[in-house]
């Protein structure tokens, strides 16, 4: 299934895209690098590499650990690795489980270019809202 981009406030402002249609669970979040989305130095603003990421990491341990999505998770920590600048076009970020349990999850994730530049890497750690 598709979640599309008018599901939350943050993806209508924002333009992404996220997509639970993978067989291995994992959730990526795709969205298109406007004018609207860049920094001083013309590229994606950093915070905004960090929402793409948080929301695939933790729509991943949602869909994963939670019921395939029935069960929320919120974010605890969030640690992003910037590694390129990303220019107007378009990002990917995929999430993936790495451990925990069942009330505490972690995640790690990556952000990549259409042409397959890695932008960001990030962890996180993820806490059931509910159950």
């Amino acid at each position: 299934m598709t979640i599309p981009s008018g599901r939350t406030g943050t993806s209508r402002l924002l333009g992404y895209v996220v997509d639970t249609t993978r067989p291995d669970g994992r959730v990526s979040v795709t969205m298109t690098v406007t004018e609207e989305h860049t920094n001083r130095h013309g590229n994606l603003h950093g915070g905004l590499i960090a929402t793409v990421l948080d929301t695939a990491m933790g729509a991943t341990v949602s869909n994963i650990r939670g019921e395939g999505g029935k069960v929320l998770f919120s974010t605890v920590t969030l640690t992003t690795n910037f590694l390129a600048p990303m220019p107007l076009g378009t990002i990917t970020a995929l999430g993936r489980v790495t451990g925990g349990g069942h009330k505490t999850v972690f995640a790690e994730g990556e952000a990549r270019a259409a042409d397959g530049t890695l932008i960001a890497t990030a962890t996180g750690v993820f806490k059931r809202a509910t159950g």
